[in-house]
This record gives structure tokens, sequence and C-alpha cells, in this order.
């Protein structure tokens, strides 16, 4: 792997990570399913005419379309959108926490319902990351952690699992950002419908508020899709995945950082655990895969 595609998978994970921080000055200030209902409008339009100039085309494959409703609703609508509503109670850092857990759920999911083959390395990992999380969930538990906020948290992990599970490989033939943008177009309509029954449609605005909602429709929106995808372009799904180990890490530190949220001792022992889990997860899966290569 070459210093560029470090510096791209680093640049990725931060990118990701810091959503959790902006969707929270979000949700304070304004209501969360209009807010990420506009923010996917703009994000999805913006792909769209990038992908347009590029030379990419909308007309889609079958397997295309199926990629692009389903991740649109289970991806933008569901996992975004439970994640937002759970942020006007629960910190960034613990939400970032829960959804760093889908390449855990992800491999676990595989392995047992596809019977997809886990080496010893990855089997330790799972069991590790799931600790981790457990010892932070029993620690925020017992300290009192709006339960319902967590349970919609762990919703939108699992919904964009099984959004992973159906879709995979369903992105090749070309056209990749333009199934991104109308991802998100998806998304935007459905959460705009949902913002209409659910929301009053009122907001304070402030520097703060646009700031955040500007950084996450462009920086963690487009700027993050992008550059994941160049990564896998030139590293491969499987090592780029490797990066996801960050991500629990950079989320804590970041809503740390800019939103001065407090860190147990249990909650930094407990991230350290999720961390080498995901990363001794991914590790298990590029192995098989330098296998193939060599035995080619």
């Amino acid at each position: 792997m070459d210093i560029r595609a470090v510096i791209m998978g680093v640049a990725f994970a931060v990118m990701w990570s810091s959503a959790f921080t902006s969707a929270r000055i979000i949700v304070a200030d304004a209501p969360p399913l209009a807010a990420l209902s506009l923010r996917f409008l703009i994000s999805g339009l913006l792909g769209i005419a990038v992908a347009k100039a590029l030379g990419q085309s909308w007309t889609l494959t079958p397997r295309q379309w199926k990629a692009t409703i389903i991740f649109g609703i289970c991806q933008n609508a569901l996992y975004l959108g439970l994640n937002f509503v759970a942020m006007q109670t629960i910190e960034a850092g613990l939400a970032a926490i829960i959804a760093s857990a889908l390449p855990l759920l992800v491999a676990f999911s595989g392995w047992i319902l596809f019977g997809e083959r886990l080496r010893p390395m990855g089997v330790l990992g799972l069991l590790a990351g799931f600790a981790g999380v457990a010892l932070i969930m029993g620690s925020r538990i017992s300290g009192g952690v709006d339960l319902f906020g967590l349970l919609l948290c762990g919703l939108g992990v699992l919904a964009l699992t099984f959004a992973t599970l159906s879709v995979r490989g369903a992105s090749s033939g070309g056209n990749v950002l333009m199934i991104v943008g109308l991802q998100m177009l998806v998304g935007s309509a459905a959460l705009g419908v949902a913002a209409g029954f659910t929301e009053t449609l009122e907001f304070t605005p402030s520097w703060k508020l646009l700031a955040a909602f500007v950084y996450t429709t462009l920086i963690p929106g487009l700027a993050a899709t992008v550059v994941w995808f160049m990564l896998v372009n030139r590293i491969g799904a499987v090592r780029a995945s490797t990066f996801h180990f960050l991500n629990p890490f950079l989320g804590v530190a970041i809503a740390a950082a800019f939103l001065g949220e407090a860190l147990g001792m249990l909650d930094i022992l407990g991230v350290g655990i999720i961390t080498a889990g995901i990363l001794a997860v991914q590790l298990s899966k590029q192995a098989p895969a330098r296998n193939r290569m060599a035995s080619n």
C-alpha cells in the first residue's frame, strides 16, 4: 500500500467520523429529518451534476437500480435518519461507536447467514469488537443514557448492515458517482415525507448551524464518498476497508475536541478493544484475497 493510498484512507476515516459531530450540532437547532432531507437533496443534485460532467449516465442496470433504492432507503433514510433523531439525546461519540460496529456486523452476518469462511483471527476480532461495544454500552446504560436514542442508533446500523449484505457487488458496471447521487435523492424523498408527518419545520438560525450544515453536505456527504471510491479503485475494497478500524477512535476524539464530550476510562478501553477487533476482522479478509492473487 503506497503513501497516497494511506493518506486517502486516513482522510476518508476522518471525514466519515466527523459527520457525527457536525450532525450533533445540526440537530440541536433544526428538525433532524428535514435537515437531513435537505442535505441529501443538495448533495444528490451536486453528485449527479458532477457525474454527468464526467460522462456518467443515469441509465442503470436492474442490479444498479436495486442498489440505488435499497441503499437510498436503508442507508440514507433509515441509518442516517435514525442517527440524526437519536443524536438529539445521544452524544456524537456514542453514536459513532455504535455505527463503527458495521464491519463487525457485516462479517458476523456473512459468517452465520451465508457460510462465508472467517479465519481464526477474524473470529477473535469479532469477539473482541463485540466485547468492546458491550463494555461501553454497559457503562453508558448504568450512567443513565437515553435508551430510546440508543435503540434508534442500533436499528440504524442494522438497517445499513442489511443493505450492505443485500447489494454486495451491485455497484459494478460503472456510473458509481451517479448511483451515489441518485441514492441521496431517494433518501431525500423518503426523509422529506417522514419529516412532513412528524416534524414542525422550525429552526434556530446561527452561523454555527450554517457551518455545520454546509460541512456535512460537502465533506462527509460528497467528498468522503468520492475519496472512498478513489481509494477502492486504487487498492481494492478489501484493503480499503481496513481503514474502518480508525473510525471508533476518530469518532470519539473529534466529538471530545469540538463538543467537549467527556470520555471515561471504560469508554477509552472499549474504543481500543473495538478498534483492535475491527482491524483483526479486516486483516483476516486480506489473507484469503492475497492467496487467491498468488494462485492466479
